[in-house]
């Protein structure tokens, strides 16, 4: 799966599961707008993802993790929270 795809199919688990509808998002974006994220048409800027990851009460990283999870289907959480777990620790201290 493409990770345009993957990642409106994570947007619209979540706010599926969250119980929101796209007009819950009309302040920061229209329903067409939401509508082609989540068919995976258009890819959103960063702004956006936080934007949206604002209102569905979630870490923007959280969405994208579902998204990169959907995409590569064989990938587990765990696996991958250790991998950036150890990705972040190498990096210089902040």
């Amino acid at each position: 799966m493409e990770l345009n795809a993957s990642f409106g199919l994570a947007l619209k688990r979540l706010r599926s599961h969250k119980k929101l509808t796209q007009e819950d998002f009309s302040s920061i974006s229209s329903r067409t707008y939401l509508s082609t994220l989540e068919r995976g048409l258009k890819s959103p800027t960063l702004e956006k993802i936080d934007q949206l990851a604002e209102i569905l009460g979630v870490h923007p990283i959280t969405m994208l993790a579902e998204a990169y999870l959907i995409k590569d289907m064989a990938a587990d959480c765990e696996s991958l929270l250790e991998r950036l777990r150890s990705e972040l620790d190498s990096l210089p201290t902040r």
